[in-house]
């Protein structure tokens, strides 16, 4: 049973979130390099603006903060399904190869195979999780002793190994590629957003439709697998295969934002750790917290990055990296 005086001050804090989250969707559909004034943005959502409104907010800036905010929640909440499973805070996609691992096989896919325009978006999302998935296994395997078993930290500075070796295996690779193949790629590498158009919003949201529900679902059970593993199978939780499940829930979770976004990392850091700030560490309480933190921080961070310097701005994978390195070796700090 949840204190009611918890539950009144989650609906609070999300209420607030979401008032911070229109404010910014509004700010950003106004600025940028073709401004659309304020008094036109609905007329034109409600189809009643200018060709160029039109053009400028509903063809390419709504997309893209759409792309943003969802991609944000992807994070964050696959980020909280890893500091779960691992027990341990410093978990998150990017940091610990998952992302790298979706990127190489992206750069793989997308340097060396046809490419056909109509699936592209819909095919690029299920290739970053297969290379996801191999990557998350690999780093598990090579996380676990014979002696002591699982080690949560070590996990960390495994994963942090894998990221530098496949991003840099990935810059290998397009060395040697025509030069508009090795700009996408490189894009992609500094997290700048690049799927901006309205069919990869349908192909994230087909995906996330299903993912993030599905987690909230297993929050009681991602409860009980942060406890002893003794006290979990107490309570009847087939402990491995919830792991297993979970696993390939924050791994599809993590391909499918990337494979969109690039290479962001620091999200899936932050947002839990603000919202069990906020709320405690109860999965049920803060995990929709961190969802509207975890969008709010990316779409923040490609709103002041994509209009700080003009024409071309500065990624949000650089942004949220700015904001997240101090965070995570603070973290890291404290737990030395």
């Amino acid at each position: 049973m949840i204190n009611p005086h918890i539950l009144r001050k989650q609906k609070i804090i999300l209420g607030l979130l979401c008032m911070l989250i229109l404010a910014t969707l509004l700010i950003g559909m106004g600025i940028g390099s073709g401004s659309v004034s304020y008094s036109e943005i609905l007329p034109t959502l409600l189809g009643h603006g200018s060709f160029d409104d039109q053009f400028v907010l509903v063809g390419v800036r709504l997309p893209r903060m759409i792309i943003t905010f969802f991609s944000g929640m992807a994070l964050s909440v696959s980020g909280a399904i890893l500091q779960g499973l691992t027990k341990n805070d410093l978990a998150d996609p990017g940091i610990i190869g998952i992302n790298s691992g979706a990127g190489l096989t992206i750069t793989i896919f997308y340097l060396f195979f046809p490419i056909d325009q109509g699936n592209f978006s819909y095919m690029i999302p299920v290739v970053a999780f297969f290379g996801a998935l191999i990557t998350t296994y690999l780093i598990f395997l090579f996380s676990n002793s014979r002696k002591t078993g699982f080690e949560p930290v070590k996990l960390v500075l495994v994963g942090v190994g894998f990221s530098l070796a496949l991003s840099g295996l990935m810059i290998i690779i397009i060395s040697s590629t025509d030069a508009q193949k090795v700009s996408f790629i490189a894009e992609w590498l500094a997290g700048n957003i690049w799927g901006t158009s309205w069919p990869f919003v349908w192909s994230l949201i087909s995906w996330l439709v299903v993912l993030i529900p599905f987690t909230l679902i297993k929050a009681n059970r991602l409860n009980l697998l942060t406890l002893n593993d003794s006290l979990s199978i107490g309570v009847g939780l087939a402990i491995n295969r919830e792991r297993i499940i979970l696993l390939f829930t924050a791994v599809a979770l993590a391909a499918t934002a990337v494979s969109v976004t690039g290479g962001i990392a620091f999200v899936g850091l932050m947002a839990p750790h603000l919202a069990k700030s906020l709320i405690g560490p109860r999965f049920q309480l803060f995990m929709p917290i961190a969802i509207l933190i975890g969008g709010w921080l990316l779409l923040f961070a490609d709103l002041i990055g994509h209009n700080i310097v003009m024409p071309d701005g500065i990624p949000a994978g650089v942004m949220t990296a700015l904001i997240g390195a101090p965070y995570f070796i603070y973290l890291l700090l404290r737990k030395i």
